[in-house]
């Protein structure tokens, strides 16, 4: 697939190392040459210096064809331009990141078309979803629903006393049918494992199943169930102010900030939250709040440093969800050994939304996983399709990727050895990075 991108910043950057590895063939387009020629060396991907929103250099950058063109700049509307010229010169799909929900809002999905934008990513509001998610089901790490919630995948941590710590899979599997383990998170690395695995403490284990066995997989797992009502945010950013959009009917909102003209411009935008002036790294000002009664604390500041330690003294005393925004890809992995519920990550996000397109996916039913280094996706099997030649078990699928549940006439169900996939089944697929050309093979 040829894939043009549009903004080598943050994201654009994320999204060009994690499609070249994907033997993607990428062009990254921005002003910046020195950034560029940093990325050209280190990565398997083209590049072009320019402005990504002139007609000569997307004429020439689009000169060959192009599948999938990502307008991901800092400007919103330079990204939603540059999907414009493109669509004009020719590429097949269209995404422009946004900053701005009203770019998302039903009434404006056609005239946004008719602009040549496609499809949008607004990573702040996937983030505010993946924080809401989270505060709805605070006993796992991850809760992603498929298909409407036809098939679940929950990630949670193996504390201390677990029942299933210490069992092989095959064990878990002859005793517990209506589960299934898709991947574990250990030491850092994704693993898809096998049979003779064991579960051990300290790993983040991501099962499949239908959603009335949830309270039959919490208590296998050793895990207590609770409701969040008060949840106190550390920063007035644009996630905190989506997550309040999202949840002010459900959760009582208490935003603390520092800066103060961002505090006078809050109640406007969160008119039922209570908004408070000052540093929410301060010992007094929790205090003050009394954070101890709190059911959640989400920090969102621009230090992944600060979202992490405040996390870390909110668990202390006595909070029982925690959630911090980590934008510094090199600190997911210390973060999640840390004692922190949840890492929220904006440019994982951005690349799961990506992944759909790539695979084709449906992604008015389909939720992507964003992890460091794996994916899960959705996916329709097409007549004729490879995985539908034989059962599960002759399939020979490489270890670098797990069928872990499918879709059939609307009613989830997992998947063993001896499942026939057909055609028109929707597949739920947990592989590892470097794997997307394995699974668009077995799934053409």
């Amino acid at each position: 697939m040829k894939i043009v991108i549009a903004g080598a910043g943050e994201v654009g950057s994320h999204l060009a190392k994690l499609l070249s590895n994907e033997e993607q063939d990428i062009l990254l387009i921005d002003e910046n040459a020195d950034k560029l020629a940093m990325l050209d060396a280190n990565y398997n991907i083209m590049t072009m210096a320019g402005n990504p929103t002139s007609f000569l250099n997307l004429r020439n950058a689009l000169r060959d064809g192009c599948d999938l063109f990502i307008a991901v700049t800092p400007s919103e509307s330079a990204n939603v331009v540059a999907c414009t010229i493109a669509k004009t010169l020719g590429a097949s799909t269209t995404v422009a990141r946004i900053s701005h929900y009203g770019y998302m809002a039903p009434e404006n999905r056609d005239p946004m078309h008719r602009m040549g934008v496609d499809r949008v990513i607004y990573p702040e509001y996937l983030a505010a979803q993946e924080i809401i998610t989270s505060l709805e089901h605070p006993w796992t790490r991850y809760w992603f629903e498929f298909h409407n919630g036809a098939i679940i995948l929950a990630g949670i941590r193996m504390r201390p006393g677990a029942p299933i710590i210490g069992m092989q899979l095959k064990e878990f599997a002859s005793t517990n049918h209506n589960f299934h383990v898709a991947a574990i998170k250990r030491n850092n690395e994704s693993i898809i494992p096998r049979g003779d695995d064991h579960i051990e403490e300290g790993d983040i284990v991501y099962f499949t199943f239908t959603r009335e066995h949830a309270d039959d997989l919490r208590r296998l797992t050793g895990k207590t169930d609770y409701r969040v009502r008060r949840v106190a945010i550390m920063g007035g950013s644009k996630i905190a102010i989506r997550v309040y959009d999202l949840g002010h009917e459900r959760f009582r909102f208490r935003i603390i900030e520092s800066d103060h003209d961002t505090c006078h411009m809050l109640p406007a935008k969160c008119p039922d939250a209570e908004i408070i002036h000052g540093d929410a790294s301060d010992p007094e000002i929790w205090s003050e709040i009394g954070l101890e009664a709190t059911d959640a604390f989400i920090a969102l500041t621009p230090s992944a440093e600060t979202n992490i330690l405040a996390c870390i003294a909110a668990k202390d005393l006595g909070v029982k969800r925690t959630v911090a925004e980590v934008e510094n890809l090199q600190f997911i992995s210390l973060a999640e050994g840390m004692n922190i519920g949840k890492v929220i990550n904006k440019k994982l996000l951005a690349g799961s939304s990506t992944f759909q397109l790539l695979l084709d996916a449906d992604s008015s039913t389909s939720k992507c996983l964003a992890l460091t280094d794996a994916e899960v996706a959705e996916l329709e099997v097409r007549q004729g399709s490879r995985i539908t030649r034989d059962p599960v078990r002759a399939l020979s699928l490489p270890r670098s990727m797990t069928l872990a549940a499918l879709i059939r006439d609307g009613q989830g169900m997992l998947i063993n050895g001896n499942t026939h996939i057909q055609a028109g089944d929707r597949v739920l697929v947990f592989f590892l990075q470097g794997a997307i050309h394995k699974v668009e093979r077995l799934f053409s």
